[in-house]
């Protein structure tokens, strides 16, 4: 149990360290961690990612308003947007089995890191040359609305669709676009973390213990963002969330066949032990 805590931490800070950087993406591992490495339950461990990504993401935007990187108002709009849709997609997660909600999971971490890990990342002097795109407010807030949903009903903080959303429908430059993901995804974290609360399956000295550890490494994660070029870890990243999502599928397969075994034992009147 100590091990799988001291791991868990670690994983926590990994996962703050990405949200600073990147202003998502780390957030994605949270749930996969909390079911695999902490043994919660799906559904607790999707309303613990949605505080610890939270209240993690907050502090990380407010880091990134002290450099001016942070556009307010398109924040709440954006995340406003998201607040109706992220609390009823937290409320459909209660409706679906926990094998179900895993493989999704799996899935969405797939595609995510197959994009991050061939997708042609911009160079912030790059991404200061592009043309300025135009706000399309009305796009801007279906846009906000899907993430939201998503957010809600995975307990992804979604900042890997909010940081391109926001370049493309805000016309913000990308590492504006992350400090303001970061509001967006507090923002529609709280909302979907709201849905989630009556439930009553939240450990909160757990919660306590990985949220710091997440917040101390969202802070490391800005600070190594000011410095290091993201390309590689942005790659590399991209590539371990692609095992975790392949792991996530074995894992979830193996219990399948397993229980599917022990139902035809149990059918000849026998047991596997």
């Amino acid at each position: 149990m100590e091990l799988a805590l001291a791991v868990s931490l670690l994983l926590s800070a990994g996962i703050g360290v990405s949200l600073g950087m990147f202003g998502g993406g780390g957030s994605i591992l949270a749930v996969p961690m909390l079911v695999l490495v902490t043994h919660l339950a799906p559904a607790a461990a999707v309303g613990t990612s949605l505080a610890m990504v939270g209240a993690t993401s907050l502090v990380a935007s407010y880091a990134y308003h002290r450099q001016g990187q942070v556009a307010p108002k398109v924040a709440l709009s954006f995340g406003l947007s998201g607040v109706l849709t992220a609390f009823l997609g937290a409320k459909l997660t209660a409706l679906v089995s926990g094998s179900l909600l895993l493989y999704a999971f799996a899935l969405l971490m797939l595609v995510v890191g197959v994009g991050m890990l061939f997708g042609r990342g911009r160079t912030a002097a790059a991404e200061s040359r592009r043309p300025a795109v135009p706000v399309r407010p009305a796009a801007s807030v279906l846009a906000g609305a899907g993430v939201g949903f998503v957010t809600g009903f995975l307990g992804v903080g979604g900042g890997f669709l909010v940081v391109p959303a926001l370049v493309a429908f805000a016309g913000l430059e990308l590492r504006r676009a992350v400090g303001t993901s970061l509001l967006v995804i507090a923002i529609n974290s709280a909302a979907g973390f709201a849905g989630h609360l009556a439930g009553g399956q939240l450990e909160l000295g757990l919660l306590g213990l990985l949220t710091t550890a997440a917040v101390a490494g969202a802070l490391l994660g800005e600070r190594l963002a000011r410095r290091v070029s993201t390309t590689r870890l942005r790659r590399g990243f991209g590539l371990l969330v692609i095992v975790v999502g392949l792991l996530v599928t074995i894992q979830r397969a193996l219990s399948a066949n397993e229980v599917r075994a022990d139902a035809q034992l149990r059918s000849y009147g026998l047991t596997s032990t």
